[in-house]
């Protein structure tokens, strides 16, 4: 039993950095995505994912434009909806508030915004749905929850992962009544 290979791709530098952008449609810096060279030649891809954000799919189009692949977006592919707190920097929320969402990020979810478990819910649909040798154009987080769901690591776990921008995830994936996977390779991103 292989599994199918699931390829997770960290989007490119949006125009701000430093805030929660969460479902923010924040262009990229670079109109292009940014993500040229963040992906081997070498590695095997059949057709590409994207968020539907613009962060995300600015990148995913170049990357399927120069591979002459598809490319199919997918908004279950976003990050966490961080609600009231989208677009501000972590520092201008009482730091109480922050401690108590990453602690515990479905009991202290932010108002108006998504639960952990609900980030989780949508990414394991989409795994579920995904073919061999996708890439997906994602986001830290969706990246973050598609590891919980595949090795059973909780939150606290999976958000101590380093994912710069452009850093790629690869995973093997058993699909099923109970997923389960293995991360076989990740490779640091873009330069800071």
């Amino acid at each position: 039993m292989s599994g199918k290979m699931v390829h997770l791709l960290r989007h490119g530098p949006p125009r701000r950095t430093g805030l929660l952008l969460g479902h923010t449609d924040e262009p990229p810096a670079d109109p292009a995505g940014g993500l040229k060279g963040c992906v081997p030649d070498s590695l095997p891809v059949s057709h590409v994912v994207s968020s539907d954000l613009l962060r995300a799919l600015a990148g995913a189009e170049t990357l399927a434009t120069m591979r002459g692949l598809d490319l199919c977006i997918d908004p279950r592919w976003r990050e966490l909806n961080f609600g009231a707190w989208e677009a501000l920097a972590p520092d201008a929320l009482p730091s109480t508030t922050l401690a108590r969402f990453w602690d515990d990020p479905d009991a202290c979810a932010p108002p108006q915004g998504e639960r952990w478990s609900c980030l989780r819910n949508r990414v394991a649909a989409a795994l579920a749905d995904i073919g061999d040798a996708s890439l997906v154009v994602t986001h830290a987080g969706a990246m973050r929850a598609a590891v919980s769901i595949l090795t059973g690591l909780d939150h606290r776990q999976v958000w101590a992962f380093d994912l710069p921008y452009g850093a790629l995830l690869s995973l093997r994936v058993w699909s099923g009544d109970n997923p389960a996977g293995q991360i076989v390779g990740l490779r640091a991103g873009l330069p800071r």
